[in-house]
């Protein structure tokens, strides 16, 4: 049996990826939504989550590296009737991207950013990226990363991101319920998702790490939730929507 959003292409990500995860989250979030094709539009960057391009029966651009939020931007202004989807990988939007990241969260534009976090650039056989842990080693730095992680989730608070939140990529109904809100939230929506790498990067102790939280209106809180883990220690990481509040997008701005 066939959803509404597959498509006839083989997925060749590795047998087991978690990306065959979040791709089932996506579809049922649309599917749950009761979006039509023709409303939804995606842009993807370069990298292994970027192949999601050819699995869901949407139209879209494959982008450049680090180069996906400034065209979902433009395919917003352009139609601001679609609701566009903005898949990205860490290494696509912490490193390259950073800068379009920052004023993402600034200018408000009504898309939904996903990020696929698997704290590694795994196309390129696994170097470091701006969330890999101290003492992550690759190729490049075979002695070790010797850099301390970036917290993208309190960057984006701190940036002024409408909406921000982080799924646990091996809960699927979890996932899409996140992303569910976070495609009907009006403004930049920010959803960050935590995911293995099995080849380069794996966490088998990530389900176990987690919890739920949902925390809509209090910033303050939501600083807090966001300390809980730095990306490089051990400890409790909370899963769900850290903030949410109502203002102006960019569209009605411009």
């Amino acid at each position: 049996m066939t959803g509404k959003f597959d498509t006839k292409y083989e997925i060749t990500w590795c047998p087991g990826c978690t990306n065959f995860f979040i791709l089932a989250s996506v579809k049922k979030a649309l599917e749950n939504l009761g979006l039509r094709k023709e409303e939804v539009v995606m842009a993807t960057g370069i990298g292994c989550h970027a192949k999601i391009f050819d699995y869901i029966d949407i139209g879209g651009v494959y982008c450049l590296h680090g180069r996906t939020i400034p065209i979902a931007e433009g395919i917003k202004i352009g139609n601001p009737k679609l609701k566009v989807l903005a898949f990205a990988g860490d290494g696509d939007t912490y490193n390259e991207g950073m800068e379009h990241f920052v004023h993402a969260c600034r200018f408000n534009a009504d898309i939904t950013l996903i990020v696929h976090d698997n704290r590694a650039f795994s196309l390129t056989t696994g170097q470091a990226t701006a969330t890999s842990p101290q003492n992550f080693k690759s190729k490049v730095e075979p002695k070790g990363e010797f850099l301390a992680p970036l917290n993208p989730i309190l960057l984006a608070l701190s940036a002024g991101a409408s909406f921000i939140a982080r799924a646990n990529a091996k809960d699927i109904e979890g996932t899409a319920k996140i992303l569910e809100e976070a495609i009907k939230h009006k403004g930049f929506s920010y959803v960050e998702v935590l995911q293995d790498c099995l080849i380069f990067s794996s966490r088998k102790d990530l389900d176990k790490d987690t919890y739920k939280v949902d925390n809509r209106k209090d910033k303050e809180k939501a600083f807090k939730l966001a300390r809980e883990w730095d990306y490089n220690s051990r400890g409790k990481i909370p899963i769900g929507i850290f903030y949410q509040e109502d203002r102006a997008t960019l569209e009605e701005n411009v």
